[in-house]
């Protein structure tokens, strides 16, 4: 067995809270992590990409009054794996729970990031940190991350979310994901969406309600305490569904829980969402208006921490889960991921930052910003705190990315990519991977969900072993020229986009011996293995 970062972090809660020592409350912020699902660049208006696209007032604040990390990054591209990074400040693949185990088991030994590495009840969270050093911590939104166990099922997914066995198995449900978390380290945990809306049993309820999530981040930060606070804000949009009446002009009734006796209160009335978008010479579609949607959410959030008096020693951090325009790749639109950071006055770092930071500097930053003794405590990632504070970002940091069968490593301008299959699943007969492509099949359909492709002789993507790729990945399986090279070099100062794959160049030779032994020593340090690295 190779080393692994969670011994050290494990032995963290036996050794008494030292390693995590509390300071005195009126030094330490309250912090917000605000993080949405599947944004695009062309979301932001701070970025060129989405420049006088969006009406989103609040998150416009952020970025100027806040800093912008241009050059922030993913370390893996969808939804389960990204939160795992945000909240354990490690990367996926240090994962210890049964479903991720077993994966790898069934791989000989090499990992495989997924929707598969989720947060037990043992894990050390950035959340168990702060509650140590003092903080309350407290969530809403979407999990898809922590461990939960006693779901009760539903057979019929088309049965009525108003029959009292369906509502009462949806409450029950509902509880459960909220002992997870708190097990998971929040002392408060409430209005959660186990999943993304089309996952959570029953068609009638696959519906957004950004009201009702705010509805708990609102209650949360009105709580009477004497603490300061740490709260993870995780909303459901803009990812799908997207559609207007299942998503900003969806029945304000419908939740993860089922139907409400009332409506939330806590944001702008829905039918202003496209009057205003209409006011400001934007055009009124389900894209702009989902955006408005979550920014009203956001501002909910910033005007209840302003009525408390709490918002002057409030930092917040504004994150997207990771670059939506190839998703399920590591390829930079994957990984490429900016966020904004605010707090009253400003950072010395200025307006923007170009300074190379990891999603799993999250977790160790928010640890210095809370004036949390870290001794002790390893993470993946390395806080960029004093970048927010004016200082150059150190040179020659390595970045490392990893992703179902791929894994990446960036060393200055240049990025190395390599895809590797287990020969078990390089040499699947056609009747094994129809057998394969038709169960995966099956349920989306059962679930009135889109297919990606009925061929089994399609090739696999990046991310998962099923011909033609998963639904999360469908826009990038093979979208790039160099896609289904088992081997891949680019120069990211002369080809930012990945076009031109210099592994095969001979006057990049060395550069690419370089890299592998870079993804060597990354792997190497990693529990389990991947191709031929870290053997």
């Amino acid at each position: 067995m190779k080393p692994s970062l969670a011994i050290p972090l494990g032995a963290l809660l036996t050794a008494g809270s030292a390693s995590a020592a509390a300071m005195p409350p009126a030094t330490q912020p309250n912090i917000v992590f605000f993080i949405a699902d599947d944004m695009l660049p062309k979301h932001f208006n701070c970025l060129p990409e989405g420049k006088g696209k969006n009406l989103t007032p609040n998150l416009d604040r952020l970025a100027e009054e806040g800093v912008v990390m241009l050059q922030q990054h993913c370390a893996s591209p969808i939804c389960t794996p990204s939160r795992y990074n945000v909240l354990t400040g490690t990367y996926a693949s240090r994962a210890q729970n049964g479903w991720f185990k077993s994966t790898t088991a069934k791989n000989g030994g090499q990992t495989v990031v997924e929707f598969n590495s989720h947060i037990t009840k043992t894990t050390i969270t950035l959340p168990k940190l702060l509650q140590k050093c003092g903080y309350e911590t407290g969530m809403t939104g979407k999990n898809h991350v922590v461990d939960v166990d006693h779901l009760k099922r539903f057979p019929n997914f088309d049965a009525s979310a108003k029959d009292p066995e369906n509502a009462s198995k949806l409450k029950a449900n509902h509880d459960h994901v909220c002992q997870a978390f708190r097990e998971a380290g929040f002392d408060y945990a409430d209005h959660v969406y186990d999943n993304n809306p089309d996952f959570l049993g029953l068609h009638e309820v696959a519906v957004q309600n950004m009201d009702w999530i705010t509805e708990a981040g609102v209650e949360f930060l009105s709580r009477p305490r004497e603490k300061p606070f740490f709260l993870y804000f995780a909303t459901t949009v803009p990812h799908a569904p997207a559609q207007e009446k299942r998503s900003w002009n969806a029945d304000p009734l419908i939740s993860a829980v089922g139907y409400l006796d009332k409506a939330p209160n806590v944001q702008p009335a829905r039918h202003t969402i496209p009057e205003r978008i209409k006011a400001a010479g934007l055009p009124v579609n389900d894209d702009t208006c989902n955006i408005l949607w979550l920014d009203d959410a956001l501002g909910a959030l910033i005007q209840t921490l302003e009525k408390t008096g709490l918002l002057d020693n409030t930092v917040i951090f504004f994150y997207s889960d990771h670059g939506q325009k190839s998703k399920g790749t590591l390829y930079q639109g994957g990984v490429h991921d900016p966020s904004i950071i605010w707090r009253k006055g400003g950072f010395p770092a200025g307006a923007t930052s170009d300074a190379l930071v990891h999603v799993v500097d999250f977790a160790p930053t928010i640890l210095d910003l809370a004036r949390c003794d870290r001794a002790g405590v390893q993470f993946d990632g390395e806080s960029f705190l004093p970048v927010l504070n004016g200082e150059e970002p150190k040179e020659g940091r390595v970045m490392y990315f990893e992703l179902g069968y791929a894994r990446a490593i960036r060393k200055g301008d240049f990025k190395y990519l390599a895809v590797r299959y287990p020969e078990k699943l390089e040499k699947m007969t056609r009747k094994e991977r129809k057998e394969v492509l038709d169960n995966w099949n099956a349920e989306r359909k059962r679930k009135h969900l889109r297919i990606v492709t009925e061929d089994p002789e399609q090739p696999f993507s990046h991310l998962t072993p099923i011909p033609g790729g998963g639904d999360a990945e469908r826009g990038s399986t093979g979208s790039y020229p160099g896609y289904f090279d088992r081997d891949q070099l680019y120069d990211l100062s002369s080809d930012p986009n990945e076009q031109v794959n210099l592994a095969g160049n001979p006057e990049h030779a060395d550069k690419l011996a370089e890299m592998k032994q870079e993804l060597e020593k990354m792997v190497d340090s990693l529990p389990g293995t991947f191709g031929e690295f870290g053997q």
